[in-house]
């Protein structure tokens, strides 16, 4: 069996054109758009949106400019007014507008269901009633077959609908509820969530024949020293949706060594807020430095790099 290729994407706004400008240049490299290298694409949040962007066959190059030209039709009505809906409404943006934009950008493939993406997919989301992960993927014999039906650009804007940006989004049966972002918990990084699905629910893939590749968003490390009750929500948030990056990245090589793993996640030079569309042309600078490191040639041919994670084995059981 030939070598498979799964991509996941992790949440983070407006960070995701960096992982959009490392696509582009995958693009550029081998010729041909990123949905013939990746036979299953995963992400959250904004990596939900770049995930389904793949699937639907849009070039990388134009996923970069809707980050760079349509983000102030999602993020609006802008400040201070959304200081003052946050307060008041508990959000700051409709998910209307998010889902209005998809529905421009993505064609055709906005009328799709899950069911016809050509490749393999996985979106997360969370309901808000009972905090239950819901896992939006193809139907398939080997799973439960709920989630097929629904639609690709409803799904992923239910997985961007993140708490006190977005107001949440509602999905018809079986989930029949509001939705929250995905990476609210332990799927902010769905690289293990994809691994399992591909390699216990979905036909075709085996760990020694799959290389995954996982990419941040970017993130500024800083010593965090909250005082006041709002920095400690802010902080909370923040962990809630950033966390789990690296625990997920562990799973993956413990889980699975003998998959070859990549993982791209980038620090950033400065601290770029989620929603921050005045630092759009600061994002695109550290992308295009990011991705001019990226050896993509050396990535699809399995090769050692800064971003390969090592396989980490299970300690032997005692006797």
């Amino acid at each position: 069996m030939s070598r498979r290729f799964l991509l996941s994407i992790d949440g983070g706004g407006i960070r995701g054109i960096i992982p959009a400008l490392a696509l582009q240049k995958l693009e550029e490299t081998t010729g041909k758009p990123a949905r013939e290298t990746f036979s299953f694409v995963a992400g959250t949040s904004t990596g939900a949106l770049l995930a389904s962007a793949v699937a639907a066959g849009i070039p990388a190059s134009h996923i970069v400019n809707i980050y760079k030209q349509r983000t102030p039709d999602i993020f609006k009505p802008g400040k201070p007014w959304n200081t003052m809906r946050q307060c008041t409404l508990g959000h700051k943006y409709d998910a209307r507008n998010l889902y209005q934009v998809l529905t421009e950008e993505f064609g055709a493939a906005a009328h799709w269901a899950l069911n016809d993406s050509p490749i393999d997919i996985l979106l997360t989301a969370k309901s808000l009633a009972d905090c239950k992960p819901w896992y939006f993927v193809k139907d398939n014999p080997r799973n439960t077959g709920a989630t097929g039906h629904l639609g690709l650009v409803e799904c992923a804007t239910a997985s961007a609908a993140a708490p006190t940006y977005f107001d949440p989004w509602i999905l018809p049966p079986p989930v029949s509820g509001k939705l929250v972002d995905g990476g609210v918990g332990v799927a902010g990084n769905p690289v293990y969530q994809a691994c399992v699905e591909a390699f216990c629910y979905s036909a075709g893939y085996q760990p020694a024949e799959t290389t995954v590749v996982s990419f941040g968003t970017g993130r500024f490390v800083r010593k965090a020293d909250p005082h006041l009750v709002t920095d400690w929500l802010s902080w909370v948030l923040d962990a809630l949706l950033n966390a789990p990056e690296e625990q997920q990245t562990e799973l993956v090589a413990r889980h699975y060594p003998e998959a070859i793993f990549y993982r791209l996640a980038p620090d950033l030079s400065a601290n770029v807020e989620m929603d921050d569309i005045s630092r759009i042309g600061d994002l695109e600078a550290m992308g295009l430095e990011f991705a001019a490191r990226i050896d993509w040639t050396g990535i699809l041919q399995g090769k050692d790099s800064p971003f390969r994670v090592a396989p980490l084995q299970p300690l032997p059981r005692a006797a």
